[in-house]
């Protein structure tokens, strides 16, 4: 027995009182927001397939479901609009009347306290469902840019909190901080997607916001999932150029990106645990493979521990739930 050392790094897992005290991470309701699929129409209340839980709403419909994001303590959502119709230039996305538009109007209305986040993006509002404009083939940045700057100023004229620009186009961020500060919104914080991967983990979602890429594949503008070192690149540009919040998308197969971001930078960083991540967990849970409650909560606490201070889940009201349980 006298070769074994003085500290015993079981004691403090013995009890569980000892464990709550000695743990390192800790996620709170605070820590999430919650992504919300708007559109049009009336009596809209459709799950979708792949993501059991999760529904697109029509507004008659949203309201309620803000009214239970409020009551539980969610402090913010995260908006995706499905438009009535799509063109080549993703028209619907920048129109004062368009779905995430009146979305926020309505949220603001009903639950004013709600932080609103709108995603900032052309791919579902475009007929060949690509994230910018298409000329010869391949979605023309610059050309982009002007529409990003739109769709995200008419998101803060409606009342959005924050913007939030995904398209993964250079520039985007000066692009749309020109464009809310020239209008007189210096004050709307821009939380960018700077390193959105090229994921097979999107799946679920494209049927969820109707977003699918009508040819071809978004490879030439989203990240290359091996690279890491570039990550850092696209973070550090977006902060120049004036971000308030940068994310790493997706969060559970890029927990190194996410842990190198957090100990480069000093800037809130967000990740998002996208739709795929979701749908595996609850597919292996309907087949009884795996305890979902535990497999969450593991999931998002190393997301937490990674370096993530805000993480975007569809897991949020469950969350919530659990965490409000005790």
């Amino acid at each position: 027995m006298s070769s074994y050392p003085q500290t015993r790094l079981r004691r403090l897992r013995e009890r569980a009182a000892l464990r709550e005290m000695a743990k390192e991470t800790r996620l709170s309701v605070s820590d999430f927001i919650y992504p919300i699929f708007v559109t049009h129409g009336r009596d809209v209340r459709t799950e979708i397939d792949p993501m059991p839980g999760i529904y697109q709403f029509s507004l008659d419909h949203l309201i309620p479901e803000i009214a239970s994001v409020a009551e539980m303590g969610i402090p913010s959502v995260l908006l995706f609009g499905i438009p009535a119709t799509k063109d080549p230039s993703g028209t619907e996305a920048y129109s004062a009347n368009g779905i995430v538009q009146e979305a926020v109007r309505v949220i603001k209305q009903a639950a004013p306290e709600l932080l609103v986040f709108t995603d900032v993006c052309l791919c579902g509002y475009t007929d060949h469902g690509h994230c910018g404009v298409v000329n010869d083939g391949s979605v023309d940045n610059d050309e982009t840019l002007e529409l990003l700057a739109r769709t995200a100023l008419s998101h803060a004229q409606a009342g959005a909190d924050v913007v939030s620009p995904s398209a993964m186009m250079d520039g985007q961020v000066a692009a749309i901080r020109g464009e809310l500060n020239s209008n007189g919104f210096v004050d709307t914080p821009i939380m960018s997607y700077s390193a959105k991967y090229a994921s097979s983990f999107y799946g679920p979602f494209r049927v969820a916001a109707e977003s699918s890429p009508g040819f071809g594949d978004r490879r030439g503008y989203q990240m290359d999932p091996a690279n890491a070192r570039q990550a850092m690149s696209e973070i550090a540009q977006d902060i120049e150029e004036g971000a308030d919040i940068v994310m790493v998308k997706p969060a559970l197969a890029y927990l190194d990106v996410i842990a190198r971001a957090r100990e480069q930078f000093t800037i809130p960083i967000a990740a998002y645990n996208v739709s795929g991540e979701y749908a595996m967990v609850k597919a292996a849970a309907e087949n009884g493979w795996l305890d979902s409650r535990q497999v969450t909560i593991e999931i998002l606490t190393a997301i937490k521990r990674a370096g993530a201070d805000i993480i975007i889940s569809y897991h949020v009201k469950e969350m919530a739930q659990w965490l409000a349980e005790g």
